[in-house]
């Protein structure tokens, strides 16, 4: 590939300086008309020639003009080319006035500066149109192309139009555009008519040998896309998207070139995923010693990375999971090399002395605790483990924080401890309150709190794809229970803000927009892998799980909530418990647990822990009432 574009630049250099020479050539002659100049000796033509051949080529050069692939140029690559040319001449005209005998004139080097201008340009003109009319003609001959209609005829739609007729290996062909601008309706570009945006363009496309759509709109948001998706899918066309390439967690690659690639659930689901941009909040973290507990889950890995992305002094993750630790570990190796000094150490929680071994060598200035079993069923089952591991384990985490003088120290918590109606909810809102209660603290302890992330280990939409893929069915727990999500890049970047801004004991609540209808998401689901729901592929209501709840608690109530200067981020008002309150709570349930040790399932946990968390009700009481929430009322 390089060899073949060392090639294209020899080839340019060469037709550049017979064009040159030819030019000058003509100019010479012109000059022998000319009654304002005079006529040089033939060492002042050879000079002449060649300042202003060396001047001109080095200002090519250094803008960069040879570099350009002339197929793609746009009037920007002429305008340079214009520039560098203007430049080059009138510094070289400026030299060779400096020079008697090779000087030849200001009116005949100023001719010779726009012939040379004019006759360069129009060759790479020529060049463009003719290598576009080739590649159009191949482009013509090849069979059984897709044909395409674009949706939006604005300036990303022509240039996507652009590239699907002058690129031969294309797969398709652009049969029409659609756009809702009056000026731009029944109008062409490139050969290709705009259709109305309007009720009767479903049944025109469908006319149309068109088997794909694209959507090629500037800045599209989750509910612009959910509605053009939704509209265009009644086509029976395949929908895709002409945007910025999207990984398996939402995030965007902002630095990207746009792609044609499928939708996925996040463009359908969300705005546009929230960037750390507080340039306060990177400096921060700048050259502080950050550990990480969880930091191989999907929280603590994605916190990991923007940690690093931040510059700190050390980064350590400690996971009790090595496979997910050194996952993490060798993507940070491989992006940041040895300017990251990163650390791994494998250890739980519950292990006071592995636990104080890390704090006593590091010495880490902040601590995001991450470290938590978080899935319902499995803990309403295995409810001692939630307690030693969520409770016990923050509990922890949390006194050697103290103990070895961190600076801060921020609990990752869930919207499942609002009102739990599970034990693994109520063993975080329990998390929640032995951080509050440390008021007389020299550490700043904070806990943030927001509900389910796209991708994370275990989530509904990985399940979803994996029951499609097998042909279904997909399964719902129940067709009216809905969800809060937020991608897990936006949720880390929200996090690290709210350390960064963390005073004394905050709660912080993230802001997750409106909550989303399982059922919904998995009909989407099925659609954006081309398929029917309940033609293609079945859906199928299966019972709500032990501990679940039909919805979560409304995170964002602004009247009840202070603001802080990130509009995604609140602080709610909440009277923490007193340090004796919480020794005694952390007490009975250490008993319960040491009494329940043999058991599988043990009701003693439980009942500790309704005495222990006030706000912890039976799934059954809420559920019953579900129907009048505010939270259902959100979703149609």
């Amino acid at each position: 590939m390089k060899l073949l574009a060392n090639k294209r630049k020899l080839l340019l250099l060469l037709i550049d300086f017979v064009i040159f020479s030819v030019v000058y050539l003509l100019t010479v002659l012109l000059q022998a008309y000319s009654p304002y100049d005079k006529m040089l000796s033939a060492g002042g033509y050879m000079l002449n020639y060649a300042i202003f051949y060396v001047c001109i080529l080095a200002s090519r050069i250094l803008l960069n003009n040879y570099s350009n692939v002339l197929r793609y140029a746009d009037s920007k690559v002429y305008i340079k080319m214009l520039v560098s040319d203007a430049v080059g001449g009138v510094f070289a005209l400026a030299v060779t006035r400096l020079i008697e005998f090779a000087y030849l004139g200001l009116w005949i080097s100023a001719t010779f500066i726009c012939l040379d201008i004019l006759v360069t340009i129009s060759s790479r003109l020529f060049y463009q149109e003719r290598t576009r009319q080739i590649s159009k003609s191949e482009s013509g001959k090849r069979h059984n192309k897709i044909g395409v209609a674009i949706i939006g005829a604005g300036k990303i739609g022509a240039l996507l139009c652009d590239e699907l007729i002058y690129n031969g290996s294309s797969h398709y062909v652009p049969i029409c555009f659609v756009d809702q601008s009056k000026d731009k309706i029944g109008s062409m570009i490139h050969g290709i008519k705009v259709l109305q945006n309007d009720n009767t363009v479903i049944d025109k496309i469908r006319a149309l040998p068109i088997q794909e759509i694209f959507i090629a709109i500037n800045d599209l948001d989750g509910d612009k896309a959910k509605s053009l998706f939704e509209f265009y899918s009644k086509t029976g066309c395949k929908v895709k998207l002409y945007d910025l390439p999207i990984s398996e967690y939402g995030k965007v690659y902002d630095n990207s070139k746009r792609v044609i690639r499928e939708v996925k659930i996040e463009d359908l689901l969300f705005r546009s995923s929230m960037k750390m941009e507080n340039i306060k909040t990177k400096e921060f973290y700048k050259d502080k010693v950050v550990l990480v507990t969880g930091g191989g889950g999907s929280i603590g890995s994605e916190l990991c990375r923007q940690i690093a992305a931040c510059r700190p002094g050390k980064l350590i993750i400690f996971d009790i999971y090595e496979n997910n630790a050194y996952q993490i570990q060798q993507e940070l190796i491989q992006n940041y090399g040895s300017s990251l000094d990163l650390f791994v150490e494998i250890g739980s929680v519950r292990d006071v002395k592995r636990l104080e071994a890390v704090f006593n060598y590091y010495k880490p200035d902040i601590v995001f605790h991450a470290a938590a079993h978080k899935h319902v069923p499995l803990m309403e089952h295995s409810n001692c483990e939630a307690i030693k591991n969520n409770v016990i384990g923050t509990y922890n985490t949390a006194n050697l924080a103290e103990k070895y003088g961190v600076e801060k120290f921020i609990l990752i918590s869930t919207d499942k401890a609002v009102n739990p109606t599970n034990i693994m909810g109520a063993s975080k809102r329990m998390c929640e309150m032995v951080i509050q209660c440390r008021t007389d603290s020299r550490t700043t302890f904070s806990a943030v709190r927001f509900g389910n992330v796209l991708g994370s280990n275990g989530s509904v939409i990985p399940l979803f794809k994996k029951q499609i893929e097998k042909g279904g069915p997909v399964t719902v727990t129940d067709k009216r229970i809905i969800r809060y999500f937020m991608t897990i890049p936006e949720a880390s970047s929200l996090v690290m803000e709210a350390g960064a801004m963390a005073k004394s004991n905050e709660l912080f609540i993230l802001d997750m927009g409106n909550p989303v209808k399982i059922y919904d998401l998995a009909e989407n689901m099925i659609k954006l892998s081309g398929l029917v729901p309940y033609r293609d592929i079945d859906i199928i209501e299966t019972g709500l799980r032990p501990g679940e709840k039909l919805y979560e608690e409304l995170l964002i109530q602004t009247e009840k909530l202070d603001k802080t200067s990130n509009n995604m981020i609140f602080v709610e008002r909440d009277t923490p418990y007193t340090r004796a309150e919480i020794e005694e709570k952390i007490n009975i349930l250490k008993e319960a647990v040491m009494l329940s040790e043999r058991e599988i399932q043990p009701d003693l946990i439980r009942d500790a822990m309704m005495r222990v968390v006030p706000t912890y009700k039976l799934p059954d009481e809420v559920n019953a009432k579900a129907e009048s929430s505010r939270e259902m009322s959100l979703v149609s």
